[in-house]
């Protein structure tokens, strides 16, 4: 049997709610994980929040809270939007699990009697909102060179893994696995960033100053570095160390999706990590880029975060989906703005999807009492199209270009707007040519029929709608796309204003 795709989002780290930012990692990997059943595989889908480090630490105690309370308090926040958005993952998991805990330190435990962590003392340049340390020479400014805020200087005993034993080894694997790490312009950072020397990673932080954390097995004084607990959620939530049976039907990953700020951790820290547990290589780590306003990166700290749920209340669940993969080339960043959403949805939705699928089914009904008369014929322009975009859907979703295959489906929804001005039904029923009339209709509705069907994992809701049209009550899938389904005698409900118009 087949191994399930393995899909992950990063755990989102619960210290503020959630943002379109975070929306939007769950939205391209939910499309993908959808896509992949669409093709009849089996799916694992993980998701979950990161709950430990500094930045809970001080949030909590600014509330007046305790850790645990707050991140409790924090968690259902991220859990009703994934509800919201209609995510459907398989498994969510917490770093405050303790099935995950143990793990870690079992995994801490490993990679200490192998030597690949040692102690030493620690000197050098924090950044306590990204929790990372940096060396003077980093520093952009004497400030955090990823976030260009103040850090403080720190001298302290701590544990550290062993990066460097296993540079030269990394740059080989990126360089002979050019699907490892996408799109192409973050492999060739990741490998110019790896052209330093790379120090060994500090691992642990002092109970004395941090202890909200995952004790360090080996030293009752230190807990876990965050990043270090949250990369291994990968392997811990499919059973690693202890649940053998269901950790090797899943791993390796096929898809980390991260965000371009994070790609240094998951292309340098984690596949050394698993080098070093013995473990496989994931397959991809992909990075999309940021979304921005007014030029500045959507985010909890510059304080312009964009609520999801906001927008899908007043424009609904799918024009979010809709814009957000249609509107940027996954990978590059892109420019969120209302107005560009509504533009999206009057062209795109509104004139050229919601009103094809309305005025042909209102065709129907008008000549033919909601009957089809004639069916397809094989020769149809149309049926070409639509068998041609099928194929052109799958291969884009195999590149991440989700982008490209709903302007592949698009070429349909034009295609048939065009083959209506062509055709002109309403003249045809004038000079009752009632059997080209048919025919025509016909066609449109098997275009109709194809498009439902292949938005399945872009915008579940409205090919749900669409579907339901043709009586279509199961899941869609690859295998109803055939033409020529639709018969004499079938009755085709009429459609609704699927996104009526906004002025």
């Amino acid at each position: 049997m087949t191994k399930p795709y393995y899909i992950t989002t990063p755990l989102y780290y619960v210290n503020d709610k959630p943002h379109i930012g975070h929306a939007y990692t769950n939205i391209l990997c939910d499309t993908f994980a959808r896509f992949h059943r669409f093709m009849g595989e089996r799916v694992f889908f993980l998701t979950g929040t990161d709950e430990h480090g500094e930045k809970i630490d001080k949030t909590a105690r600014e509330k007046g809270t305790d850790n645990k309370t707050f991140v409790d308090v924090m968690v259902p926040r991220f859990k009703d939007l994934w509800t919201k958005l209609d995510i459907q993952y398989d498994y969510f998991i917490r770093t405050t699990d303790e099935e995950h805990k143990k793990s870690v330190q079992t995994i801490l435990e490993k990679l200490y009697e192998k030597g690949d962590i040692y102690p030493g003392k620690y000197k050098g340049w924090y950044c306590t909102p990204c929790e990372s340390f940096w060396t003077k020479l980093q520093l952009v400014e004497g400030k955090c060179p990823d976030c260009k805020r103040v850090v403080q200087e720190i001298a302290e005993d701590n544990y550290f893994f062993k990066l460097s034993k296993y540079q030269d080894w990394l740059i080989q694997y990126i360089e002979s696995h050019p699907d490892f790490i996408f799109p192409e312009s973050r492999r060739n950072e990741i490998l110019g960033f790896l052209k330093s020397p790379l120090e060994d990673l500090c691992i642990s932080r002092p109970r004395a100053r941090l202890s909200w954390g995952i004790d360090l097995p080996f030293s009752k004084d230190h807990v876990v570095y965050v990043w270090f607990d949250a990369l291994s959620n990968y392997i811990t939530a499919i059973g690693y160390p202890g649940r053998t049976n269901v950790f090797s039907e899943l791993w390796p990953a096929d898809l980390h999706m991260v965000g371009k700020d994070i790609l240094r951790q998951h292309a340098v820290y984690w596949p050394i990590m698993l080098k070093s547990l013995d473990l496989e290589m994931p397959k991809t780590v992909f990075a999309h880029g940021w979304w921005t306003m007014e030029g500045a990166k959507v985010s909890k700290s510059v304080g312009n975060v964009v609520a999801p749920e906001e927008l899908i209340a007043k424009y609904g669940l799918d024009t979010l989906r809709y814009f957000l993969l249609r509107e940027v080339t996954l990978g590059l960043d892109g420019a969120y703005s209302e107005d560009l959403l509504v533009e999206r949805f009057n062209k795109d939705l509104a004139n050229d999807l919601g009103n094809l699928v309305l005025r042909t089914t209102s065709m129907l009904e008008r000549y033919f009492g909601g009957k089809i008369t004639v069916q397809s014929s094989n020769d149809s322009k149309l049926k070409q199209q639509s068998i041609g975009a099928l194929h052109i859907v799958a291969d884009d979703m195999k590149l991440f270009d989700p982008k490209g295959a709903l302007a592949a489906i698009w070429v349909i929804v034009t295609s048939a707007n065009k083959y209506v001005e062509e055709n002109k039904p309403w003249q045809l029923a004038k000079e009752n040519k009632m059997e080209l009339l048919g025919k025509v209709l016909c066609d449109l509705l098997e275009s109709i029929r194809f498009v439902g069907i292949m938005l399945a994992p872009f915008m579940p809701s409205t090919s749900a709608k669409i579907c339901n049209l043709f009586g279509i009550e199961e899941t869609p899938s690859i295998k109803m796309l055939e033409w020529g389904v639709l018969k004499s005698g079938m009755v085709i409900q009429k459609g609704e204003a699927l996104f009526p118009r906004i002025e």
